[in-house]
């Protein structure tokens, strides 16, 4: 039996944020993996503060993906009403939320990633093309334009430019795209990601949400690579995990350059739960499946706050 059975459990869905549609697909696999394991289950669609919670909660199972889900907000509000709940606490997700912050801690800490800079809106970058601009605070590749020629510059500067007042600007860094799930300590098989057009964008990391039809990745896990690049990917994904003072879950993007290095490109703390996501994928692999995912991540989530039941 589970030690969520019989727990009466809210899963927090929706958000403000460019990832409601997202959020409401991983709600809906989360729902049913805590039904499964016998808990009482109510889900409740969010748009910001204020929000009215049933009483007599056990705990929350947070899984607002981005804007005020994954950027501290909730968590500060859930905290102030002595509510326990699924996640990193309110320092480390606004730190992994911020790929400002984030960034300034990985080289802080010696963890491997891209050159960058930071500029304000609407200026032009000084890094050598190609290059790539992101806004800060945006998940799923939103506000994200890889640059890689001068006649792409200024349209993608403008763009940008609605996302944010500072932007990110980093090294464009060619090599293999891998992710690598964090549980605890555990980092769970490699998954490396090959978009069959483009880059790995929202339309080809949520294909059935896109109207166009034509988004879609392939992904091979565990990826194809020898036992020392392996041990150096998770390793790598570990040490970002560490630098950011994260607990619970996480997924650790990373580029595998054709010389060997492993770059650190961002950590997502609440990444997908969708029929397509990444770190239910990593988890099967593991041989764990998603109810018992979603088992784990309340498990190690009240362990940080010391709210077992």
């Amino acid at each position: 039996m589970s030690f969520l059975t019989n727990k009466r459990i809210v899963v927090l869905k929706g958000g403000p944020g460019s990832e409601r549609e997202i959020s409401h697909a991983s709600a809906a696999g989360v729902v049913g993996a805590l039904k499964k394991l016998g808990a009482e289950v109510i889900d409740l669609d969010v748009t910001g503060p204020g929000f009215d919670l049933p009483s007599k909660v056990d705990f929350v199972f947070n899984i607002i993906h981005g804007t005020f889900g994954e950027d501290g907000q909730v968590q500060r509000e859930l905290e102030a009403r002595g509510v326990p709940y699924t996640g990193e606490g309110v320092q480390g997700s606004e730190l992994a939320f911020d790929k400002l912050k984030a960034k300034a801690r990985f080289v802080e800490r010696g963890v491997p990633t891209a050159k960058f800079e930071i500029v304000a809106a609407g200026v032009m970058p000084s890094l050598p093309l190609p290059y790539v601009i992101k806004a800060p605070c945006e998940g799923s590749s939103v506000g994200v334009f890889i640059v890689k020629t001068p006649e792409e510059a200024a349209p993608a500067v403008k763009a940008a430019a609605s996302f944010a007042k500072e932007l990110l600007v980093e090294q464009f860094v060619e090599g293999r795209e891998l992710t690598v799930g964090i549980l605890g300590d555990l980092a769970l098989p490699i998954i490396e990601i090959r978009p069959r057009v483009g880059f790995y964008d929202f339309a080809n990391k949520y294909p059935f949400l896109d109207p166009t039809g034509q988004g879609a990745a392939d992904h091979y896990c565990p990826a194809a690579l020898d036992e020392a690049a392996t041990l150096l990917v998770q390793q790598t994904a570990l040490a970002a995990k560490r630098a950011l003072d994260l607990e619970v879950y996480s997924r650790v993007d990373i580029i595998l350059r054709p010389n060997g290095e492993a770059v650190v490109i961002e950590i997502n703390t609440i990444p997908g739960m969708t029929e397509a996501s990444l770190l239910p994928e990593a988890a099967a692999a593991a041989g764990i499946g998603y109810p018992q995912l979603c088992e784990r991540i309340a498990e190690l989530s009240l362990s940080r706050t010391h709210d077992l039941p």
